[in-house]
């Protein structure tokens, strides 16, 4: 123990600087509590350091590339094939998004007058806790904390990480642009950064252990990815057991399991993106009586509330989707009910979205999950090959979907896939939300021509009126 550790008071407390704790904390700050955020890596969480924001910006690159390799569609000529000059991309990555952006919430930080304690936070009690820093140690008392400690990557047997095998994290700053690289898992993640290296120009392979990448996705928005991936070289192997990585110092070999036969791939790098962990071990929850259900996971009320009145929990460390903005949206509930407001984690429509080739976004309800919950349900599709903004920007693969109840036309649910599929998701949530009708839709004028016309045009075929098909 260190001499003279005497408790310094603090009032609201925020473990965790990412999408959720940095909300919650600026949030806090706005309705008047004094704010302290401890954080022991980087502030902006994994999301804006490597995880979210990085994985677009290389997307992004990927993009950029692979248009201009096909720019001759559009009648452009140049003198030679695209290149890419990595390190300028990753300098770009660093220095022009995520550093602008973590910076910005330092900024934010400043200007509510948080203050930021780096450091690993224990927990002594429910009242209490413990700051080790490199060379100290600090114990702080709380009225109220909010726990915000986020996920990290899993690591299977065979494949620790190290070297020339990596998590996402590693796979956003590979030293350059491999030839052949090798991604476990088909999820999320894995297809984002599958088809942003197949955009760089790598040979990926994906080893699948479901019978299908992207099982959380309806089939029919899966398969414009597999096309895509198919069209591109990259191959994809499902039901395959990843069994070890066997490396050298110039490339690695995956050893893996299908139909009972093992094969090998020789890669110059492999990716693992099966999933995450919470990060609720090894700080001290059991010392305040914080109760953790399965795989880690803080039970919360609909306030964000542990059994512990005064302590809250959000973000990738509760029950449900593992998603930046839902973390940020608890946090603000997280803050408000300290503040004594009556606010309650409380929504029909949680918006997700895969930035894949193409984009994939879903809200509410797919058809099969509005069935298993007893709605008589239909869907609903307008494809973007007959949206004439879609067919300019060369972009006709996928469609709009809407899901609604057959009683009353209210919507219930949207897939999108497809060009601005991320962007789009957002009109449907807000009418999910709002509980608007397909008719609602149908009657609101949307410009022309754009993306979003789709919507409007998957309305009037769910109206029995599907004028642009």
């Amino acid at each position: 123990m260190v001499v003279g550790d005497f408790a310094i008071d603090l009032d609201t407390v925020v473990i965790g600087a990412g999408p959720g704790g940095y909300v919650a904390a600026i949030h806090a700050a706005e309705l008047g509590q004094k704010v302290t955020v401890i954080e022991k890596e980087f502030v902006g969480g994994v999301c804006l350091n490597v995880g979210c924001i990085p994985s677009k910006a290389l997307i992004n690159a990927g993009h950029r590339l692979q248009a201009a390799t096909d720019a001759s569609t559009f009648g452009i000529k140049m003198a030679g094939a695209p290149t890419i000059d990595w390190a300028q991309t990753q300098d770009w990555k660093q220095h022009k998004v995520v550093e602008r952006l973590t910076g910005g919430v330092g900024m934010l930080f400043k200007k509510h007058k948080i203050d930021l304690i780096m450091g690993d936070a224990f927990l002594k009690d429910s009242h209490s806790l413990r700051v080790i820093q490199k060379d100290s140690a600090q114990t702080y008392t709380f009225k109220n904390l909010i726990i915000a400690t986020g996920s990290r990557p899993i690591e299977i047997p065979g494949f620790k990480f190290s070297g020339r095998v990596v998590d996402s994290t590693g796979g956003l700053s590979l030293p350059e642009v491999p030839k052949e690289l090798v991604v476990i898992g088909g999820g999320y993640i894995g297809s984002e950064l599958a088809g942003a290296y197949t955009n760089l120009g790598t040979h990926v392979t994906i080893l699948e252990g479901m019978p299908s990448i992207l099982p959380n996705f309806d089939k029919d928005m899966v398969s414009l990815v597999l096309n895509n991936f198919k069209k591109k070289g990259t191959d994809v192997i499902t039901s395959a057991m990843a069994k070890e990585a066997v490396q050298t110092d110039k490339d690695v070999t995956v050893k893996y399991e299908v139909d009972g036969k093992v094969e090998s791939i020789k890669a110059d790098y492999v990716m693992v993106t099966v999933g995450r962990r919470p990060n609720t071990d090894d700080m001290g929850l059991e010392q305040a009586g914080i109760k953790v259900g399965d795989r880690g996971l803080i039970d919360v009320d609909n306030q964000s509330r542990t059994n512990v009145a005064n302590i809250y929990a959000i973000g990738d460390i509760v029950a449900g989707l593992a998603l930046a903005h839902k973390a940020s949206y608890e946090g603000k509930v997280a803050a408000e009910a300290i503040s004594g407001k009556k606010a309650a984690v409380d929504y029909k429509a949680m918006p997700a979205v895969c930035f894949a080739d193409p984009e994939l976004a879903t809200t509410g309800l797919t058809l099969k999950e509005a069935k298993d919950k007893g709605y008589d349900a239909k869907s609903s599709k307008f494809p973007f090959a007959a949206n004439g903004r879609a067919i300019s920007l060369d972009e006709t693969d996928g469609f709009v979907k809407l899901i609604s109840d057959k009683k009353d036309g209210t919507l219930i649910g949207a897939q999108v896939a497809g060009a601005g599929a991320s962007d789009l998701i957002s009109e449907l949530t807000v009418a999910v939300e709002g509980g608007l009708n397909i008719q609602d839709l149908a009657l609101t004028i949307h410009p022309h021509p754009t993306l979003g016309e789709a919507i409007m045009d998957a309305a009037d075929v769910a109206e029995g009126f599907p004028t642009n098909i």
